[in-house]
């Protein structure tokens, strides 16, 4: 009976080792202090938060209870709250209203169209919603286009206020009637040597011109021409310089219109390519009480939109998502001090406190927001318990898979063990989400980089996330 007792208790004291590995409260394990040197990062600067899901303690814990800026692991948040305030079916809704009789198949009035922050409007959606409004019998509009965005109270957003590069979507602000992320869509296409570079826009909007001053030549891939120079005032991209002739096609997005203007120019060239006529102007306003409904467009469900917003760190989707979950907790119109607001409430509902949270835009994209690693660690063991895991876990980009870490650690063998969202500003990088081991269990790690120095620290990432995965098969030793 002893013996029996003794192998029970030396059994348990070894599952107890490989479950609860060696607790690292200060410095970096050593491999990853390493891997942390060639940086220039010091380790002031990294937060490490790596805990076994079914464990009671994390494995390593450096750095965990700083405030830090998260960069685009702060949709971490918005999304898992967007899932639970609003349900994996929500969907955004923009209205079709007739402010004036229609006779035959002549608006004798205004069309209305109202929004309710659909973050994905694409150009073929529209297309599509404005194929109905023909087909249910409208084809000439003699009044004007009324644009209803009254669900969001914004102020006028400058896009170059961030980083001071305006003609980026990613800098898109929010808008209850957001169409198309407010862009166009250039591809660059080199013809042969010395014929020059052609460039395609979708749409063709008339109102921008495109200079196309490029020419093809030896050089690296990566220094081909991403921002042009900008005319706002005569709404023009002047590319100029030498397009790599190695590199095959590129596309980039571009926004340079104002909101209305924009979504004027894109109307009235679908609405012509459809067979409508439409000489009016644009304007916005509210939908009148004698207006008459004429269709609804619906956008797809919240479980497939946080896909995009985690997979590819979409921030404008990210924007309009947070300021849609403050009418989950107040009346319209929606504010970012609103939607900041319900999500502390869904946390501490939760038991989930976040003194040091600051949530300006939901999207990370934010020189003021902060998290610390424990709260984001312990945000994503809360979902790993959530009844909508699945839909949450499966937004996130798998390491040499897909999403932003498509071409990351595609020869590594923690490749499509993990799903992860990264995080980078000049001066952030971040990476949190999920790691699977090769015994198959699963990991919280949350790594928050603030230093100058950030830009060089994907490869310490990288090495994170190898650590992580190869902890089992060191039989419990991370030391």
């Amino acid at each position: 009976m002893i013996r029996i007792l003794t192998t029970l208790i030396v059994s348990s004291i070894s599952l107890s080792v490989y479950l609860i590995p060696c607790v690292h409260a200060g410095p970096l394990p050593a491999p990853l202090r390493e891997a942390l040197l060639p940086t220039g990062v010091p380790p002031d600067g990294v937060a490490l938060y790596v805990k076994e899901l079914s464990a009671p303690r994390p494995i390593v814990e450096h750095n965990i209870d700083r405030a830090m800026n998260p960069a685009s692991t702060m949709k971490l948040i918005t999304t898992l709250a967007g899932l639970e305030l609003l349900g994996p079916s929500f969907v955004w809704r923009t209205e079709a209203w007739l402010d004036g009789p229609l006779n035959g198949d002549v608006l004798d009035g205004n069309l209305v169209l109202k929004g309710y922050g659909d973050p994905k409007l694409t150009l073929e959606d529209f297309w599509l919603f404005l194929r109905d409004l023909r087909a249910r019998g409208v084809r000439e509009i003699r009044g004007d286009l009324v644009l209803d965005r009254t669900l969001f109270a914004l102020d006028e957003i400058d896009p170059g206020r961030f980083d001071n590069d305006p003609t980026r979507p990613y800098n898109v602000g929010p808008d209850a009637l957001l169409v198309n992320y407010k862009a166009i869509r250039l591809q660059f296409i080199p013809m042969e040597v010395g014929s020059g570079v052609r460039i395609i826009s979708t749409p063709e909007l008339p109102q921008i011109s495109i200079v196309n001053q490029l020419t093809l030549g030896p050089a690296p891939c990566d220094t081909w021409p991403e921002k042009p120079a900008a005319d706002w005032v005569q709404s023009r991209l002047i590319f100029t310089g030498v397009f790599p002739y190695g590199c095959g096609e590129k596309q980039r997005n571009f926004s340079l219109l104002g909101r209305n203007q924009y979504l004027l120019a894109l109307f009235a060239q679908l609405w012509r390519d459809l067979g409508g006529t439409f000489r009016g102007g644009v304007r916005e306003g509210t939908v009148p009480e004698r207006a008459r409904w004429l269709t609804t467009w619906e956008s797809p469900p919240l479980a497939t939109v946080i896909r995009d917003i985690n997979k590819f760190s979409n921030n404008v989707m990210a924007r309009q998502l947070f300021l849609t979950l403050s009418l989950a907790g107040a009346n319209p119109p929606a504010t970012t001090d609103s939607a900041a607001r319900a999500v502390r409430a869904w946390l501490q509902r939760n038991q989930l406190e976040f003194p040091e949270l600051q949530m300006d835009n939901g999207s990370g994209l934010s020189r003021s927001g902060r998290v610390s690693a424990r709260h984001l660690g312990e945000l994503l063991a809360y979902a790993w318990r959530s009844p909508l895991m699945p839909e949450y876990v499966s937004s996130l980009p798998i390491p040499g898979v897909d999403g932003t870490l498509r071409r990351r650690l595609g020869e590594s063998s923690a490749a499509g063990h993990a799903h992860i969202k990264t995080g980078y500003l000049e001066g952030v990088r971040a990476i949190a989400g999920y790691i699977t081991d090769g015994r198959g269990h699963t990991f919280v790690v949350v790594c928050l980089i603030n230093d100058a120095r950030a830009v060089n620290a994907q490869s310490f990432h990288d090495a994170v996330i190898e650590w992580v995965y190869g902890i089992a098969t060191q039989s419990g030793r991370c030391c």
